[in-house]
């Protein structure tokens, strides 16, 4: 249920900027506004974890893989195989799910740093 609350997110934001930036900045801004809201769904939600600021700060590795994979998805998809680029985004982060799932399992479950035993 989060990520298509994730995604309804982004995409709303997507189309919602489609019409005034080129598809790719539209995807983009869309993708790092995203984000945000993404991280405390995760935590709450998907992990069952508590948000801390190192997890935050880590968090956007597992929005650049997705943005990776997704963002050339969304390349390829629009430029090489001439899908609409309003349906290109939604297509391309179908791909990005196991990637983005395992990525973001290992820093929101990674235990924090643990205090040394005293002597």
């Amino acid at each position: 249920m989060v990520g298509v609350v994730n995604t309804g997110t982004f995409y709303g934001c997507y189309l919602a900027l489609r019409p005034w930036l080129p598809y790719f900045a539209a995807y983009t801004a869309a993708f790092v506004l995203s984000m945000t809201g993404s991280f405390f769904l995760n935590t709450y939600f998907t992990y069952r974890t508590r948000p801390t600021w190192r997890k935050f700060l880590l968090f956007p590795l597992t929005n650049l893989t997705n943005y990776v994979v997704t963002g050339a998805g969304v390349y390829v998809l629009v430029e090489w195989a001439h899908v609409n680029d309003r349906v290109a985004p939604l297509a391309a982060a179908v791909a990005a799910i196991p990637f983005t799932y395992v990525l973001s399992r290992r820093i929101l479950t990674r235990p924090g740093p643990q205090p040394e035993p005293s002597a």
